[in-house]
């Protein structure tokens, strides 16, 4: 049984009536639910309680150091039997990290924590480390975004990363670590006998002048499958030094993201060979670089090479505009292993998207989520994206959010919505104008088709 709840406020009553159900629950997930420390007195009970209870989520309440407090007397019961912890944004600090370290030195049951966005700061992820350096704990899965962590943190997530094989994940992003610090990281993760799968460091610091070091724990761990080094400044020539990581036999990357990381036109060459060589990649983020029309060309050969296994790629706001169109709609016509296509604030216009949608009719195409915001699209184009919507079945999620599509264009969508042959169960229009006929045909084509979400 499954407990599930967001963002609703908590009478008595309601409480005491859900405090019945968790009793059998499985899982409890009360994110936004404006909890405080004296329900977590509550749900220490129901812990201790229900031994078949194994996800508690409890982001966004405003729990404090003495809801964490009451939840960890549960916690630390014999007949606890939680797995995975959620305690983002839920008011903590520094006081939690005592409680919570007697918690993975006691309980090898739970194998998740995520305590990202609480000011637990580098002194108390210390004591945490504590904790997971007992030989107990079997953790997998460490989420500490945001939590005003520095370098000081390093050494002791490194003392503890030695000891802890089970470790699968960790983030550290949004933490001012810098480069020192992420070297002497990586240098840890290269010794420990950790099998990282995860690892996140997305604004953190990061130059080029740390790259080296990450691309010798990408040769080294052959574990490591999804790397975020995103929101940092690491710029062409650090990129050179993570692809040479990337591109070696040992690396089996299945997902990297680098948004935002001062990448040009420059580094499109051995962006595009990764993509057409390495197997195991499925999906990356190059939001917010500057690739221009010329890397998205280099980037689009690369997708048509019989090697090229990737999924997802995310363009968005990388300056394209209908000049690359073309390569990219030859890219859609020859790779049929593309679902996920994120390309919008992109200048495509009319015309770029008319030609996208020509690959996108072709048999060989199998794109599911097709992202459009924001790329100068007007009704125009829309009679052609009408019959990509009802012809292509696999295409369920369609973003046409911040384009002047007016009533004319959002009219051809509806029409392509309502035919049964048309599969789009996603419709994204966020901040497009409308008159309220139109708004009055949108909703009862909600009403007629209720497998149909659209969002506005």
């Amino acid at each position: 049984m499954e407990l599930d709840i967001q963002c609703e406020e908590m009478s008595p009553s309601r409480w005491a009536e859900l405090l019945t159900t968790m009793k059998s629950c499985k899982t409890i997930r009360l994110d936004d639910c404006n909890l405080s420390s004296s329900n977590c007195e509550d749900l220490s009970s129901i812990i201790n309680t229900n031994p078949s209870l194994t996800e508690l989520k409890l982001n966004n309440n405003e729990l404090g150091d003495a809801g964490v407090e009451y939840l960890c007397k549960g916690l630390l019961t014999p007949s606890c039997s939680l797995q995975k912890l959620w305690l983002q944004n839920c008011n903590l600090t520094s006081a939690s990290c005592e409680t919570l370290r007697s918690v993975l030195s006691a309980q090898p049951a739970l194998t998740e924590l995520h305590v990202g966005d609480n000011k637990l700061g580098t002194a108390g992820v210390k004591v945490l480390c504590q904790g997971m350096m007992n030989p107990s704990c079997k953790l997998q899965k460490l989420q500490l975004e945001y939590c005003e962590l520095t370098a000081d943190i390093v050494e002791a997530l490194n003392a503890a990363l030695k000891t802890k094989p089970t470790l699968k994940e960790l983030s550290l992003s949004n933490n001012t670590l810098g480069d020192t610090a992420v070297k002497q990281l990586c240098q840890g993760l290269v010794e420990a006998s950790c099998n990282l799968e995860l690892l996140h460091l997305e604004n953190c610091g990061i130059t080029s002048d740390s790259c080296m070091e990450i691309s010798a724990v990408l040769r080294n761990k052959s574990s490591l499958m999804d790397l975020s080094v995103g929101d940092n400044k690491i710029g062409d020539s650090g990129l050179a030094l993570l692809c040479q990581g990337l591109m070696h036999p040992s690396c089996k990357i299945q997902k990297l993201w680098l948004w935002d990381c001062d990448i040009t036109s420059a580094s499109c060459k051995d962006l595009s060979r990764l993509i057409s060589t390495k197997e195991t990649l499925t999906e990356i983020s190059l939001i917010d670089n500057n690739l221009r029309d010329s890397g998205m060309e280099m980037l689009c050969q690369a997708l048509k090479d019989p090697k090229s296994k990737l999924q997802e790629l995310w363009v968005r706001e990388c300056g394209l505009t209908a000049a690359c169109c073309k390569a990219v709609s030859s890219a859609l016509s020859t790779n049929k292993h593309l679902k996920v296509l994120h390309i919008g604030e992109n200048k495509l216009g009319d015309v770029g998207v008319e030609l996208l949608c020509e690959g996108l009719m072709h048999p060989n195409c199998n794109i599911q989520s097709l992202w459009l915001g924001n790329c100068d699209l007007t009704a125009g184009c829309c009679a052609t994206l009408a019959t990509v919507m009802a012809t292509k079945q696999c295409l369920t999620e369609l973003d046409l959010s911040y384009n002047p599509l007016d009533d004319e264009g959002i009219r051809k969508i509806c029409e392509a919505l309502r035919k049964p042959s048309c599969n789009v169960q996603q419709l994204i229009l966020y901040d497009i104008l409308w008159s309220s006929e139109v708004d009055d045909e949108l909703r009862a084509l909600e009403e007629s088709k209720p497998e149909v979400k659209i969002i506005s």
